[in-house]
C-alpha cells in the first residue's frame, strides 16, 4: 500500500510515512528511524539499529559494525562488531564489504580479503 501512494509534500508528512512504514515492520523505516535519532544524538538510536538488524537489513547491520567499533551507544566489542560487518556484507552493503576485505588483509588473510 506505501508504494501507491503520492510522494509528500513536506518534511512533516515523509516523517508520518516512515513512522507508518516503521510500525508495519518495514526494516528499512526503522533503520531510518534509528539515523534520525543518531543524527539528534540521541543513543535510543541503536535499539532501532538492532531491531532492523533483526529483520535482515543490510544498513542497520553496518551501522551496528561501526557502533560496536566506535563503543557509540554500545560497549566496545570487536566480536559484534566483526559479525555485523560479515552480515552486512553477506547482504550486499558495498562499503562493509570493503571495510571487510581491509579487516582480513590487516590479519593476513589475503585470499579471503580477494572475495570481499
Amino acid at each position: 500500500p506505501f508504494c501507491r501512494t503520492h510522494s509528500p509534500n513536506s518534511q512533516e508528512e515523509c516523517h508520518k510515512n516512515t513512522l507508518k512504514r516503521a510500525e508495519a515492520d518495514d526494516p528499512i523505516a526503522v533503520c531510518e528511524i534509528g539515523e534520525m535519532y543518531y543524527r539528534a544524538g540521541d543513543e535510543s538510536a541503536y535499539k532501532y539499529f538492532a531491531k532492523a538488524a533483526e529483520m535482515g537489513d543490510a544498513v542497520a547491520h553496518y551501522n551496528l559494525s561501526d557502533s560496536y567499533r566506535r563503543g557509540e551507544g554500545v560497549e566496545k566489542d570487536e566480536r559484534k562488531e566483526i559479525y555485523h560487518l560479515e552480515e552486512a556484507a553477506i547482504r550486499g552493503h558495498p562499503d562493509a564489504r570493503h571495510d571487510l576485505a581491509m579487516e582480513e588483509g590487516r590479519n593476513g588473510r589475503f585470499d579471503r580479503a580477494v572475495k570481499h
